[in-house]
């Protein structure tokens, strides 16, 4: 599956000279009147060398062709995270470089996609949205409206994202894991 070289974020696998790579790191420039570029640094997946590339914007990249499982997490510890195979019930670790970022969305139960190549799994997929309590953050600022200035609030899960101002501790949120934003207050 073709995709803007734009589109290229953390933890994405995507074919590169005819090998899969999984981003580590991707940095999108647009230095002064010169083209947009994005530069990343990805570990080839079969071989488990780290090079670095310079992808034009223009450019289009093919995500690699991967298999999905749905997967439990169960829990993770100091190196790994551990889930269940809801289909074999076969107990699969993932590190936090197979993970990416998605790992400080993960909370004890959830049911997610895996995916995985050639039969072995390299990442997750998080759902679109999750719902989740807010744990810290500074107290409810009076008038605040939604356009108004946002604040960090931490969530039951240890990440934090920005909210308005009238989002207050113990309030249940929508959150998009993929990008790490604020949706809406949970109903």
């Amino acid at each position: 599956m073709a995709m803007s070289a734009t589109q290229i974020r953390r933890g994405n696998v995507i074919l590169f000279n005819g090998e899969p790579h999984r981003i580590l790191e991707f940095h999108h420039h647009t230095p002064g009147n010169l083209r947009a570029m994005v530069q990343t640094k990805m570990r080839n997946l079969k071989s488990g060398t780290t090079v670095e590339h310079r992808f034009r914007a223009a450019d289009t990249v093919e995500k690699a062709a991967l298999s999905t499982h749905e997967l439990q997490f169960l829990y993770g510890d100091q190196h790994h995270y551990h889930f269940m195979n809801n289909e074999s019930f076969e107990m699969i670790e993932l590190d936090d470089e197979a993970l990416g970022d998605a790992a400080q969305w993960l909370t004890p139960n959830m049911v997610i996609l895996a995916e995985f190549y050639e039969g072995k799994p390299i990442g997750i997929d998080l759902p679109s949205s999750l719902t989740l309590k807010v744990v810290e953050t500074e107290p409810v600022m009076t008038g605040a409206t939604k356009t108004a200035m946002t604040k960090p609030a931490k969530l039951e899960n240890g990440a934090t994202v920005q909210v308005p101002g009238f989002v207050g501790e113990g309030e249940l949120i929508r959150v998009d894991p993929r990008e790490g934003k604020y949706l809406e207050r949970a109903k």
